[in-house]
């Protein structure tokens, strides 16, 4: 089989965006001749019909709804392969890709990473943010298919670079009436006779909040497995349980639900994150000012 370019899969993604070979030859700034001559070579290359033509138009076929996602895929890496490489040449270009753990998402990172890409010297860096369970987080760093992470530093992070970024403490969330409200504080052993909303078990907190259940000779008895803290939190004010959430978190929803937030005095309860990569010297020129900028916002935090 003869190697596809890539204009060709470009004209071919234009044609089944459009369903109309005109339409997409006035876009693509070629004539539909041409277009639909390429085409024909493509699908003889490949030895199976692409589209099903008619005088409304085209429709593509089934292995042409195939090749269109796999078409799209390529052209969105070469693309961020082109911008990329741009980054070492004059001024500062490229992309970043982050992943973090829900936590982290949750919290202050979203705002740390605006401050970012607000700087002038940063306005041609894109960034992509991907919500990743920790364990999956460090797998992509270390198979390079993401260039910084940010989870907490308790995770198996053997084989990357990793350097301190914010800390946060966990907390009780508590409906208005129930028995543990109005305490200043808690220990995680005081809400295990009661019922919790809790986050999936491939999640650190869960794991975390099982071990901590276990090391006290009891059991979470959890009412409710949800995905997300701003799910917890609705079932929180349902009144259906009890959920242990970042302070921040809790502290930024107790302006929309009626709810209470009281800290874990549990030393576990403190909690360090940690901005993770590979290999700090080899990281592209964007992605290693990224790095550069959350660790500088998590010591003027301090600070």
């Amino acid at each position: 089989m003869r190697d596809i370019d890539l204009k060709t899969l470009r004209l071919f993604v234009a044609v089944c965006e459009h369903r109309n070979m005109g339409r997409a030859a006035e876009e693509e700034h070629i004539e539909p001749s041409a277009i639909s001559k390429r085409i024909a070579q493509l699908e003889a290359d490949l030895a199976v019909p692409l589209l099903t033509r008619s005088r409304r138009g085209v429709q593509p076929t089934p292995a042409g709804l195939s090749l269109l996602e796999h078409a799209r895929n390529v052209l969105f890496t070469m693309d961020r392969i082109a911008s990329d490489v741009a980054a070492f040449g004059s001024g500062l270009r490229g992309s970043v890709s982050v992943c973090a753990t829900a936590s982290a998402i949750a919290e202050v990172l979203l705002d740390d990473i605006a401050a970012f890409m607000r700087e002038p010297d940063n306005r041609n860096i894109r960034v992509d943010v991907e919500e990743r369970l920790s364990v999956d987080l460090v797998r992509e760093l270390r198979e390079g298919a993401a260039s910084v992470g940010v989870c907490w530093d308790s995770a198996d992070l053997e084989g990357l670079q990793h350097l301190p970024y914010r800390q946060d403490r966990l907390a009780l969330a508590v409906y208005p009436g129930h028995p543990l409200a109005g305490l200043k504080s808690v220990r995680f052993e005081q809400t295990l006779e009661h019922d919790h909303v809790g986050m999936p078990p491939s999640t650190a907190v869960h794991a975390m909040l099982q071990r901590a259940a276990a090391k006290a000779g009891r059991t979470v008895s959890y009412r409710v497995i949800v995905s997300n803290f701003d799910a917890a939190l609705r079932v929180v004010a349902a009144r259906l349980g009890i959920s242990v959430v970042p302070l921040e978190v809790g502290e930024t929803y107790k302006r929309i639900f009626e709810i209470e937030t009281i800290p874990l005095t549990n030393a576990w309860a403190l909690r360090q994150f940690a901005v993770c990569f590979r290999d700090l010297e080899a990281l592209q020129p964007a992605a290693r000012r990224m790095v550069e900028h959350l660790a500088n916002r998590a010591t003027s935090a301090v600070a």
